[in-house]
């Protein structure tokens, strides 16, 4: 798909983010909620495949169950043109297998903190017994906060479905996959915890545990090998940690951890100096089927090798010897006797040594509980007062890091929204533990919306949790769907979900059909000229059959169409002509400024009114001369810009008139003696 394309008139392709076997990926923006999102996009030549169609329609489906905040986040899923396609929210950052590359060797602190954000984001999955299948590095991504995301929920299936095994084809990425699912058969959540083992696997080590020329080949030494010890690669590492390793990757899936759950809190207290003397995982079938790790002891009591008993037989031969029967008896009575003397010092040796290695186990325990660091567990402090939660610190035999301020709309301003470390961490007396503590709702800073499409805004607007209203009115200035006024000024801040905001809606300009106004005076004119928002401009004649001061003619005349703001001239009476002092007729010429700093609509109670910028100007023009007065209007009308306009005078011979131009009720031109020759 190609860059500047705008997929279903919303979301406009940027670029490609990446080819899979079943979709591609693009970075593009969402043009009403302005932000950027990865939209996945079935490839052209499985559009037409219905077992590839089931599995994208599976991932969305899978996926919009799933909100946490460490799975990517579904938005949308739609169609067009054939083309199948699913919004996703977009993490900018690598996958987990690139920054393994870029960052091994990780800390192991580190190590736990990705891996319990992925553990949790599994854990939400199994909860709504959704499977995942293919967990893989390639599968999580890591944002620029080293915040873990799962995604491709593509093969995913629930515990209600069947095993989606098929002859020769077994879904999956092979280097982590599961024995039972190298073999064919059925997934389960074990199978998850098996690949999750693996990707703790490659995270401590750098690489996976299974390399071979082919698929095959790989897949039967998951099945058949055990798991290297990745102690063997790094001695460095715990034996509690490496533990969590072999457990999770036990071959039978009842040897490995029964809940995802359960793996998370052994692996969140695998560095703790309580542990450090755990023995190796060994994974053993009791007659009840319970999979234990074996003490020391039980392992060197499996090595000795107990000694068989032989009886001692006396060879009898022929003697020459003329000793009596007795004499040989007492013989082999006192040799007998030396070998009791001879048994019995040694087995008080071998007491006594037994004795004297106890007593040095003994005093090394000891010693080593003496002189081990003193270790406390941190309290759970969310939602507490700041001040309280520094107290149960301190009382805690912990100290108070820094504090930090976070925005949040589940805890109240100024208590405790995290800490870190996390309740339950096993510390050291005196470590500093940080608090997050609540600043309240996020606040969001409004724009000025006016002459923006009153569409998009209110759909941003809701988007971020805002209630919008909508009041239309007619405008000649402003086009129609356009924003005219907001109730809320521009540059307040405000939370979204506490605020209302009323937006004044253009419609744009109406028709009018103009009714017959001969006859009328310019009182009359003027009132229906007003109702209808129509401009007035008058001329005078001499008539002898209507009388002074009423309309001869209009132009357009009755029945004619016109629109909202346009200007009717209106021809008025001067009555009879009689003999009169000749008179001098002639025009000025006007020009109005337009003031965009003031409105000429009312004012409203809120304070936005007097912030808005004007989209037009009211003007009343007034004369005086031989047929007008100061005190009635000459003309009305609207201007939306700098307006020049030309005044008729028909003065006396030798005498002047006068003028006054009011915008938005101001007076802001006057000339009272205007001559022919002004």
């Amino acid at each position: 798909m190609r860059a500047g394309y705008t997929l279903s008139g919303r979301y406009r392709i940027i670029r490609a983010l990446g080819e899979g076997g079943m979709a591609n990926v693009y970075l593009a923006h969402d043009l009403i909620l302005d932000r950027d999102v990865s939209v996945k996009l079935l490839r052209l030549d499985l559009r037409d495949d219905p077992s590839t169609i089931r599995r994208f329609q599976r991932e969305a489906l899978a996926a919009t169950e799933l909100v946490h905040d460490n799975i990517v986040q579904v938005y949308d899923v739609g169609e067009e043109n054939g083309m199948q396609y699913i919004v996703m929210e977009y993490v900018e950052g690598t996958d987990l297998k690139a920054y393994i590359k870029d960052h091994f060797p990780i800390p192991y602190r580190e190590v736990i903190q990705i891996m319990e954000q992925i553990l949790g984001a599994v854990k939400l999955a199994h909860e709504h017994n959704i499977i995942h299948r293919d967990l893989k590095p390639q599968n999580i991504l890591i944002d620029q906060h080293q915040i873990a995301k799962i995604t491709d929920f593509g093969i995913a299936v629930t515990l209600s479905e069947h095993s989606l095994t098929q002859t020769n084809t077994v879904l999956g990425s092979v280097h982590y996959l599961s024995p039972e699912q190298a073999r064919g058969g059925m997934a389960t959540k074990q199978s998850d915890i098996y690949s999750l083992g693996i990707i703790l696997y490659e995270m401590l080590t750098g690489t996976v545990p299974f390399e071979g020329e082919t698929a095959v080949s790989i897949a039967l030494k998951h099945f058949q090998s055990d798991i290297p010890a990745v102690r063997d690669t790094d001695p460095r590492i715990p034996q509690a940690l490496e533990n969590v390793v072999f457990r999770a990757t036990s071959k039978r899936p009842q040897d490995r951890y029964a809940t995802v759950g359960a793996m998370a809190q052994d692996l969140r207290t695998a560095l703790s100096p309580d542990r450090a003397d755990e023995a190796r995982f060994v994974p053993q079938s009791d007659d009840d089927g319970e999979t234990k790790v074996l003490p020391l002891s039980a392992l060197n009591d499996l090595s000795a090798v107990s000694q068989p008993t032989t009886s001692a037989k006396a060879a009898t031969q022929p003697q020459a010897s003329t000793a009596s029967a007795s004499d040989a008896k007492t013989a082999a009575d006192e040799k007998e006797h030396r070998k009791y003397k001879y048994r019995h010092p040694r087995r008080r040796k071998f007491m006594m040594a037994g004795l004297i290695i106890l007593l040095l186990l003994s005093g090394v325990g000891i010693g080593v509980a003496l002189f081990r660091p003193q270790m406390v567990s941190v309290p759970n402090v969310v939602g507490r007062q700041q001040a309280s939660a520094q107290s149960a610190l301190v009382a805690t035999h912990l100290k108070v890091g820094r504090i930090h301020k976070t925005a949040s709309a589940s805890i109240k301003v100024h208590r405790v929204v995290r800490t870190e470390p996390q309740s339950g961490t096993q510390l050291k007396r005196n470590t500093a533990v940080d608090l997050w503590v609540s600043t309240g709702p996020k606040q969001v800073t409004l724009d000025n919306y006016q002459g923006d499409s009153y569409t998009s805004v209110a759909a941003k607007l809701d988007a971020l949790g805002f209630t919008v209203h909508r009041e239309s009115v007619h405008s000649t200035s402003v086009p129609a769907g356009k924003i005219i006024q907001q109730s809320v000024a521009a540059g307040r801040k405000v939370v979204p979900k506490a605020t209302s905001i009323t937006f004044t809606v253009s419609t744009g300009t109406q028709t009018v059909t103009l009714s017959d106004l001969t006859g009328k005076t310019k009182t009359q004119a003027q009132d229906y000229a007003a109702s209808h928002n129509l401009n007035l401009a008058f001329s005078y004649a001499y008539s002898s059959d209507v009388a002074k001061g009423k309309v001869i003619r209009q132009s357009p005349g009755e029945g004619a169409v016109v629109q909202e703001g346009d200007e009717i001239t209106l021809t008025m009476s001067r009555g009879e002509q009689s003999a009169s002092p000749a008179t001098d007729q002639f025009s000025v010429r006007v020009k109005i400024p337009f003031d965009s700093s003031s409105s000429s609509t009312s004012s409203s109670d809120d304070d936005s009114s007097s912030d808005s910028a004007a989209t037009e100007n009211l003007v009343q023009i007034y004369l005086k001369d031989q047929d007008h007065d100061l005190g009635s209007v000459y003309k009305q009308m609207t201007i939306t810009d700098d307006t020049t306009v030309t005044l008729p005078f028909t003065v006396s011979h030798g005498k002047s008139g006068a003028y006054k131009i009011v915008r938005n009720g101001e007076v802001i031109g006057e000339d009272s003696h205007v001559t022919k020759n002004s």
